[in-house]
């Protein structure tokens, strides 16, 4: 059973288990249940980058850019979370003009096949870069400036999947205004990680 839960129940349920550690914003958040029990979750809310947020569609449809942040399961059991992630998107689409963001990070050997069995567009790969580096597995922007000038943390490159959660005819227009080229689905093996490891940040020291 699929359904919409509340964002204490999503905490729970991630925080022990998403290699990233660190709970994102959320706006909308939904389980897969079996006999009461919590097997998966799905969050989607705003990106922390206003202008990831302008640069998908432009600053007109800015607002109503949203992130699918967190899909996360137990482990050593069969779920279809293909069919989960359709039913999320299926819960968005009557809320109209909803675009969605996801990444699939390249150094969790993560290729995206969830987003490509879901039908959503793949726009290629964020370039590796840096950013500011912050104790406590802390998102960048949460920095402390007397230690982030001294060392800066490692981003890996990900895959960037686009979908449109909205009827066919605001569809067409959000795709003429797409700033991203849409590419070819990318096609390598997905490794998963363990629950309950967490994603160990890459530093560079000046």
């Amino acid at each position: 059973m699929f359904k919409e839960i509340s964002y204490s129940e999503a905490k729970d349920f991630l925080l022990p288990r998403h290699y990233s550690g660190r709970i994102p914003s959320i706006s909308y958040a939904f389980g897969y249940f079996s006999e009461n029990k919590l097997l998966a979750v799905c969050t989607f809310g705003k990106p922390a980058s206003n202008a990831l947020c302008k640069g998908v569609c432009g600053e007109e449809y800015s607002d109503k850019v949203f992130e699918l942040n967190r899909l996360c399961r137990v482990e050593n059991i069969n779920i279809q979370l293909s069919k989960f992630v359709a039913y999320c998107l299926k819960q968005l689409k009557p809320l109209d003009l909803i675009i969605i963001i996801s990444y699939s990070d390249t150094a969790m050997n993560h290729s995206g096949y969830i987003y490509q069995a879901t039908n959503w567009i793949y726009t290629g790969k964020t370039k590796k870069r840096t950013d500011k580096y912050t104790e406590g597995n802390k998102h960048s922007r949460h920095y402390d400036k007397n230690v982030s000038d001294e060392i800066r943390k490692v981003r890996s490159s990900k895959h960037r999947y686009i979908y449109f959660a909205c009827n066919r005819r605001l569809k067409k227009i959000l795709l003429n205004c797409l700033n991203y080229n849409v590419e070819e689905y990318p096609k390598e093996e997905n490794k998963n990680y363990t629950l309950g490891d967490f994603l160990k940040p890459e530093l560079i020291y000046k």
